[in-house]
């Protein structure tokens, strides 16, 4: 399975950046885009690891709820 780079801006909005075949090079990806100039700071990289590109959008949608309190 790939790993899939996303730009997650407000509303939901998600834009797919790159593919890889290794999450070091995916990571690697993401860090450098994270650092530059040309994501804006209310834009989130996420890095996913999903069978297609529908896969990971859906993962990246979905609501995480937190762990139990007390677990620090």
């Amino acid at each position: 399975m790939p790993y899939y780079v996303y730009a997650v801006k407000p509303f939901a909005q998600l834009e797919k950046l790159a593919e890889f075949a290794a999450f070091k090079e995916a990571s690697t990806h993401a860090k450098a885009l994270r650092q530059s100039k040309q994501v804006d700071a209310a834009t989130r990289i996420k890095v996913m690891f999903a069978d297609n590109p529908l896969a990971a959008e859906d993962l990246l949608l979905q609501v995480r709820e937190a762990g139990p309190s007390g677990d620090e």
